[in-house]
């Protein structure tokens, strides 16, 4: 409930009040509704304490309040006490039944006890008396979403939206419910209709960039969220969001100049720096990228895709031996990823540091991946320091997953000519041969001296005729 500034500055009296009679031990007295505000206050902000003997004191000078009982209830159930508030509830729907507050605090006992549908129908009972259907209807939208009725939920914060357009609570539960039932377009429409009768909603206008965003329409995307950002210029997450969509767009430089008002209306995150470093990379600017980046990693440096995205840098101006630092930065935070641990490897190929290269694929396979390269180079740095055996145990761990691969077999090939196993050699030439016969300059890269021989050079000239 919004109160307005007149009965905020009386509750804040009444707190003030409240608070200087417990500290001189004068008893000082309060209408009950003041003791409402009192008790509703500490429990809002935890101080359960304070709201219990708000309530023995309330309930001393006002015995027979309602309010003050039902408050009492309220706090019974925010104790788990829920026998004993469903006691009092029944001794207060005796004295008035048509209390609308004794409907919801009834559907709370329920929701505490998972009975949502009971819940929901102790709630319809409160709307045939409350002035407030908002609030009970958006109750009702909890219940629903409680028990995974997302089509029910939605309906009934709908109807709360419609008594109330401000309740944005609901506004963005709606929204969860289109997206959940994958319903974006059906949201779009929802929120056009919305906006139509709210066109200042703020709150509205970057919901509906979400979903255009989601539906990777990125234009139209940055024009609901400008509107947001009009209606309210400090409003962080349609800034971020634009910024986003920019970036889509490929308008870098846009982006940047949007991810940057983030930091001018919050504290500087590690996402925002990392988002520039890399628009600033797409524009060619390699000096502020990669300040961008150090900034990124200064800001957390715990953040392993800070690491990697340098890496990553560094890997594409060929940079390699810091691509390494960086690398390894990232495992250090990240061991258990095998994605870091393949670029760990694939740089330390191209360093021609094959024991550091061969150990790098082992712990990528390990960790999962089963990618066709990872076999294949894990094979050739296992060739590399001379570990024929354990090249040809990788290739048929990459043959289990990729059956008749012409770039396997060719492989196979090779390791098992140079170890003399020519029957096994050529059982897998001629599977590679037939598989595809473009591909034998695989033999000749990777296998010259095999290449070179006559026997084999007689076998592929058949092939070819």
């Amino acid at each position: 409930m919004n109160l307005s500034h007149e009965e905020e500055n009386n509750n804040d009296l009444s707190l003030f009040k409240f608070e200087s009679m417990l500290k001189t031990n004068k008893v000082l007295f309060f209408d009950s509704e003041e003791f409402e505000d009192i008790i509703l206050h500490y429990m809002d902000s935890g101080r359960l304490n304070l709201a219990k003997k708000a309530l023995k004191l309330a309930l001393e000078q006002h015995p027979k309040s309602t309010g003050l009982k039902l408050v009492q209830v309220e706090l019974l159930i925010f104790d788990d006490k829920v026998d004993l508030a469903d006691k009092l509830l029944n001794e207060l729907y005796a004295i008035e039944p048509t209390n609308e507050e004794i409907y919801i605090q009834k559907a709370n006992i329920f929701s505490k006890k998972d009975e949502h549908e009971k819940a929901i129908e102790s709630l319809k009972t409160a709307l045939k008396y409350t002035d407030d259907f908002a609030d009970v209807y958006s109750m009702i939208g909890m219940e629903y979403l409680f028990m995974d009725n997302l089509e029910m939920a939605k309906e009934n914060f709908i109807k709360c939206l419609n008594e109330d357009t401000e309740d944005y609570s609901s506004l963005y539960n709606v929204v969860y419910c289109f997206d959940f039932l994958d319903q974006n377009t059906e949201a779009i429409e929802y929120l056009d209709g919305f906006i139509n009768k709210n066109p200042y909603s703020d709150v509205a206008w970057h919901q509906l960039g979400r979903q255009y965003y989601t539906l990777k329409n990125y234009e139209k995307a940055v024009w609901a969220f400008d509107y947001a950002t009009l209606i309210d210029d400090s409003f962080l997450g349609a800034y971020l969001e634009k910024a986003k969509s920019l970036e889509k767009l490929k308008k870098y430089q846009e982006a940047i100049d949007c991810f940057k008002i983030t930091m001018e209306l919050d504290d500087v995150t590690s996402f925002v720096l990392l988002r520039i470093a890399k628009c600033y990379e797409k524009l060619g600017n390699k000096k502020e990228a990669i300040k961008f980046y150090s900034k990124t990693v200064h800001e957390d440096p715990l953040l392993d895709k800070a690491w990697i995205a340098i890496t990553d840098f560094y890997i594409r101006q060929l940079d390699h031996k810091k691509a390494l630092y960086y690398v390894n930065k990232a495992i250090g935070i990240e061991g258990d990823n095998k994605l870091y641990w393949k670029r760990f490897a694939s740089i330390n190929r191209a360093l021609k540091l094959y024991e550091e290269a061969e150990y790098g694929y082992r712990k990528a396979f390990e960790l999962g991946d089963s990618e066709i390269d990872t076999y294949i180079y894990w094979a050739d740095s296992l060739q590399h320091v001379g570990d024929l055996e354990i090249a040809v145990e990788a290739l048929f761990q990459g043959e289990a997953n990729h059956p008749n691969n012409a770039e396997i077999e060719y492989r196979l090939a090779g390791l098992y000519y140079t170890l003399k196993e020519t029957k096994k050699g050529k059982f897998h030439l001629v599977n590679a041969l037939q598989n595809n016969y473009d591909y034998k300059t695989i033999l000749e890269a990777n296998f010259p001296a095999v290449w070179n021989k006559k026997s084999i050079q007689n076998l592929i000239i058949k092939f070819k005729k």
